[in-house]
């Protein structure tokens, strides 16, 4: 794995404004960016550095403050004023954190703003992230390398007691925190739902459809603030349960997965608010996913995952 590129970012100053243009050759590729984000302050400015520094960068950015109670707003207001292509939609705030669905409540409606209607890629972006300059290059290299390469993404790094550590993920799972969607893949699964599971959905579609998705484990970013921290270890693990309803898991696969994490101590917590989340849609009658062939697809994997027969989870 390459630290090299992990970008934390120590010791960033604040940069001028711009005077050249976005990208700095015709021959790169066209991106857009939007970011959800909530309560940012100590870790926006960092990230918004991280993509003006890029050797390649976005064509457009928009930021969607989704009711921040600190300062994220004014940072956020700042650099628009500074950067043209930056663009900050501020939405009111709902009194608490919506978990799963408020994230793609603010994205959607960040996507619908954009201007930009002649992009080669979408970039969906967390705001407590850093990253190296060369972060957007590299993985558009790998994405020119594979033509079947839908959805792509780097592995996620986060600080622990013996320095930074990669979040385990299976290879076809890139983090929700970056994704990034090839326009003809984005185009084929039509965008990404509203609902809790969306970047299980995203994935499982793709796949479906014949595309590739793939977390780069070489091409590094450095997340500060731990996945779930806002919502503690329970709801986090509740939510995520709720997620795997709602995309359709087999139930003997969901078992079998919360039965495993018993048996790590770390995952204890965890094992009961993921089965919790799960059973609460039956209990609940929470609609699942219309997309039955999906569902099916999905299971299908699972199925072949638990006989040792490929899949997606190789």
């Amino acid at each position: 794995m390459t630290l090299a590129n992990s970008g934390t970012g120590e010791g960033m100053i604040a940069l001028p404004r711009s005077t050249t243009e976005p990208n700095s050759t015709d021959l790169a590729p066209k991106y857009v960016i939007v970011s959800p984000v909530r309560d940012e302050e100590e870790n926006i400015e960092r990230a918004i550095q991280c993509v003006m520094r890029q050797s390649v960068r976005p064509t457009e950015w928009i930021i969607v403050n989704d009711g921040s109670r600190d300062q994220t707003g004014r940072i956020l207001d700042e650099y628009s004023v500074r950067e043209p292509w930056i663009r900050v939609i501020h939405r009111q705030d709902r009194g608490y954190r919506k978990s799963g669905t408020g994230v793609m409540e603010a994205f959607h409606e960040g996507y619908g703003a954009l201007r930009t209607q002649k992009w080669d890629f979408l970039v969906k972006l967390d705001g407590d992230l850093s990253f190296a300059e060369d972060y957007f290059a590299l993985c558009f290299k790998r994405f020119q390398q594979n033509p079947k390469l839908g959805l792509g993404g780097g592995t996620i790094l986060s600080q622990g007691a013996n320095g930074l550590t990669a979040e385990r993920s299976h290879d076809f799972h890139v983090r929700g925190a970056t994704k990034i969607y090839r326009r003809e893949c984005w185009d084929a699964i039509g965008g990404l739902i509203h609902q809790t599971g969306w970047d299980t959905w995203d994935e499982v579609k793709a796949n479906m459809l014949g595309w590739e998705t793939l977390c780069f484990a070489d091409i590094t970013l450095v997340q500060h603030r731990h996945t779930g921290a806002a919502d503690g270890a329970w709801k986090n693990a509740v939510k995520n349960g709720r997620a795997n309803y709602v995309c359709g898991y087999h139930p003997l696969f969901m078992f079998l997965k919360c039965a495993k994490r018993i048996f790590q101590h770390t995952y204890f917590v965890s094992s009961f608010g993921l089965m919790t989340g799960y059973l609460s849609g039956y209990l609940f009658r929470v609609p699942r996913l219309e997309d039955d062939g999906v569902i099916q697809y999905l299971r299908k994997q699972q199925m072949k995952r638990l006989t040792f027969s490929g899949g997606i989870w190789k």
